[in-house]
């Protein structure tokens, strides 16, 4: 989320703006806060730009933290929890043994903010439209999330998981898959598959979006007519002020919104957003660093603390020092590291020692894993059984970034660094920007050590796995490993298994392989993220997977 996604394609969305947007963006709002009823705006500081305002084209946090207060999906996930909920569709089942055909029966009165009928028309229009990209709509940096989930296109093809929608009433709907997944529908439930205004779409083009160097440029559809179902309908865009302004729909089908503005500010420094949270400039923004949580909340701000569906990391690359390549090398780092230490002096409170690369809420996570206490002196034999007692190893971090699951990156490095060193490894730092270089070098297998970490976009292992490990040429270049390609294939072949318990039971074992006989990564931590609030602000249900809808939000009196 839920944030910015890490794809070996896409480049940063997150430019245009500058720090200095910071405080000349104050307070036009304040006049209508804090009198708990009609009028009121709530203001969220937002840490970038949107992309656009087309979610099937988003693959970053920001954007989908605007697009989500105007769409809707057919399927959602409970408030304050990783469960799947009716939305747009009010029931669904399978209705074939193979798990290849669905019938969901829709919500019956709802309209799009245009005046479009929500029916089942509207469901295959916008499969149609996802489906049938050509050109730069069909690239992997804009159709991220349709490539990561459905494979290809119409055009190619490619490996397509979509098949087919059929309106076979007014308000049901049979889509048709080319193969079983454990991930459907709740894939559906991602931002990115948000329906739309099929009217809207053809009247402001939205499929016209042309590339333009390493970026895009999107139609007025994506950045003047976003037209959806939700709660709030597309006021404007100030670009130059960084200010984005969303409406209450009043002809909302569902609870209304409980203010009538929302606006979001562009503050790209966190520092600034507390700033402006504590001079009332802004009502809340997310992921305040855990070193400010103690004095926000004795200020009196309402840190909310979202349960943690995260997993920081320490990636292994296996291609550009072959010494690595060896499982004993790879064993004896995961030795070296003292994650309990990490955990309790560097990470926020209420943290966990990460023992396999997803939590243990999520299906398939097994109990008896290999784990690698500290043991500085194991790692040392470790390596010298495998004739690196002089290991010399490139450690990435990133700068200039803020995670959910790595809140201070460069206190995260140093304290792995000095366990590295303590096991007699030579650590050579590289630092580069997130969207610098870092994630695109991480993802094009140039790291060799790296810290990088997922936040689940809903409850699923092939969520974690699958987009960990499903691409043997990805960050880990599993394929420099004879096992590579097998773990990929053993993944495809989980996820694929219709009986629950099989599933289940398979994705144990990878887990157990992962963390023995493969090894591509050493998981660190689980960490629970914050968002923080006003105190008049009232009613904000934090998400574990970072997906807060703000409808729910009221502005009471101080």
């Amino acid at each position: 989320m839920h944030q910015l996604r890490v794809g070996r394609w896409r480049r940063a969305a997150l430019t245009g703006l500058a720090g200095a947007l910071a405080f000349s963006m104050a307070a036009c709002a304040e006049s209508d806060r804090g009198s708990g009823e009609g009028g009121d705006t709530f203001v969220f500081g937002a840490a970038g730009a949107p992309a656009n305002f087309d979610p099937f084209y988003a693959s970053d946090g920001e954007t989908f933290r605007v697009t989500r207060q105007m769409y809707e999906n057919l399927v959602g996930i409970k408030p304050g929890t990783a469960e799947l909920e009716p939305e747009l569709a009010k029931e669904w089942e399978a209705t074939n043994d193979e798990g290849t055909t669905w019938k969901f029966a829709l919500q019956e009165g709802v309209t799009f903010h245009d005046g479009t009928p929500f029916d089942a028309e509207a469901v295959c229009a916008n499969f149609e439209r996802m489906y049938n990209q050509t050109g730069a709509g069909a690239s992997a940096a804009l159709s991220y999330y349709w490539i990561n989930n459905f494979g290809g296109f119409a055009e190619d093809d490619k490996d397509s998981l979509y098949k087919s929608c059929t309106a076979t009433g007014e308000h049901t709907v049979e889509l048709e898959l080319t193969r079983f997944t454990a991930d459907f529908p709740t894939m559906l439930s991602q931002d990115a598959f948000a329906m739309q205004s099929p009217t809207a779409m053809d009247e402001h083009k939205a499929n016209d979006v042309k590339a333009q160097g390493d970026s895009f440029v999107f139609s007025e559809y994506a950045r003047k007519h976003p037209t959806g179902t939700g709660p709030f309908t597309f006021g404007s865009w100030d670009e130059a002020n960084g200010t984005i302004t969303l409406n209450r729909n009043d002809d909302y089908w569902g609870e209304p919104a409980k203010v009538d503005e929302l606006i979001f500010r562009v503050i790209p420094d966190e520092t600034a957003r507390r700033q402006a949270l504590e001079a009332g400039d802004i009502d809340g923004y997310d992921l305040p660093s855990p070193a400010d949580w103690a004095a926000l909340k004795e200020a009196g701000f309402d840190v909310k603390i979202r349960d943690p569906f995260n997993i920081l990391y320490l990636g292994i690359t296996q291609k550009n020092n072959p010494a690595l390549q060896d499982l004993k090398v790879r064993k004896a780092l995961a030795y070296a590291l003292d994650r309990h230490n990490l955990v309790s002096s560097i990470m926020p409170e209420n943290s966990e020692v990460a023992k396999q690369m997803y939590p243990d809420s999520v299906d398939g996570y097994a109990e008896d894993v290999q784990e690698y206490p500290h043991d500085p002196a194991k790692a040392k034999q470790l390596l010298a059984e495998a004739g690196h007692e002089d290991l010399t190893v490139e450690f990435w971090w990133p700068t200039q970034v803020t995670r959910p699951y790595m809140p201070n990156p460069e206190a995260v490095y140093g304290a792995l660094r000095q366990d590295l060193e303590e096991a007699g490894i030579t650590v050579e730092a590289v630092s580069k920007p997130w969207t610098g270089g870092y994630i695109d070098d991480v993802e094009e297998s140039r790291a060799q050590l790296f810290l990088l970490g997922w936040t689940g976009d809903y409850n699923s292992p092939n969520n974690f796995l699958g987009s960990f490990f499903n691409d043997p040429e990805g960050q880990f270049h599993t394929a420099s490993s004879p096992w590579g390609a097998k773990l990929a294939q053993e993944l495809q072949d989980a996820n694929s298994i219709v009986d629950d318990a099989e599933r289940k039971a398979a994705y144990q074992e990878i887990n157990r392989k992962l963390m023995s006989e493969y090894l591509p990564a050493i998981p660190l931590s689980h960490s629970p993220p914050a968002i923080v609030v006003a105190p008049e602000v009232e009613g904000l249900v934090p998400s574990p997977l970072t997906k807060e809808e703000f409808a729910t939000v009221s502005i009471g009196s101080e």
